[in-house]
């Protein structure tokens, strides 16, 4: 797998045909936020894709651009 370009935010890998891959939909919301170093303002053993469902959010790159990504604790 390539790695990211420099500037990228976060550690995504592409698959072999290019694109970035998605992200698991069972990762831990609180992984996600210590990579962004973001707050969602949730239990951090919630799944990901729960979490985009709740939000209505279509990706993790449309959660990580929202306001949603800056709740405090």
């Amino acid at each position: 797998m390539a790695k990211d370009a420099p500037g990228m935010r976060g550690i995504r890998s592409r698959n072999e045909s290019g694109p970035l891959r998605e992200k698991r939909g069972d990762t831990h919301v609180e992984t996600v936020e210590k990579a962004y170093g973001l707050n969602f303002g949730v239990r951090g053993d919630m799944h990901l894709d729960t979490l985009l469902r709740k939000t209505a959010m279509d990706s993790l790159h449309d959660l990580v651009q929202s306001a949603f990504g800056n709740k405090n604790a």
